[in-house]
């Protein structure tokens, strides 16, 4: 497996041209978007993970296997930051998915302990309003007994219209699988497209 950080995006003018099938995680701060591609990388360090929430700034783009970029989204929501910073990071949200023709799918992330907020239901439409492919998991799934983990993946479809929910964990690996399989088939599928 080879797995790198290529770019780091602050501002429109970082954000590299479109190549490669992208793969993008979106979610809420301190969701564990970090957490999970360190552990679907295999290395521990290569996305900054913080308990901090809000602790990704910038739009980082992880090269695996030269196959696809994993693109990590700064969190929304509750992160400590000020409301120009807030307006910074949705302007530069807003200008990568504009004309990004090589996103295959978002990884749409939310916590499995908590029912979907209002910010999670939003980003849900707007991906909607998008038409990008994506697939909902409910990270932190380790922290939860077997029947909450049926409850809780129910009750999150629920919330997102009935749309199928992998419970998933960057501590235990639940999850990484199947999500590192839906990846792979839809960069390929993109791939094949171009």
């Amino acid at each position: 497996m080879q797995a790198e950080i290529v770019t780091t995006a602050f501002s429109n003018k970082d954000i590299p041209p479109p190549g490669i099938p992208e793969v993008v995680l979106a979610g809420r701060s301190n969701v564990g978007k970090s957490s999970l591609i360190n552990k679907l990388a295999g290395k521990k360090g290569l996305a900054k993970t913080s308990s901090t929430p809000g602790k990704t700034q910038s739009i980082n783009f992880y090269r695996f296997n030269r196959a696809f970029f994993i693109v990590d989204l700064p969190g929304f929501g509750y992160a400590k930051v000020g409301k120009s910073a807030s307006a910074a990071w949705k302007r530069l949200i807003e200008a990568y998915f504009r004309d990004r023709s090589v996103i295959s799918m978002v990884l749409h992330l939310v916590d499995a302990r908590l029912q979907p907020t209002k910010l999670d239901l939003e980003l849900s439409e707007w991906l909607d309003f998008l038409e990008v492919p994506r697939l909902v998991v409910a990270t932190k799934a380790d922290k939860l007994s077997g029947n909450e983990k049926v409850n809780q993946q129910r009750i999150i479809s629920s919330a997102f219209g009935g749309k199928p929910v992998i419970l998933a964990s960057a501590v235990t690996g639940i999850g990484c699988k199947e999500i590192w399989i839906r990846m792979v088939e839809s960069a390929s599928s993109a791939s094949s497209v171009e």
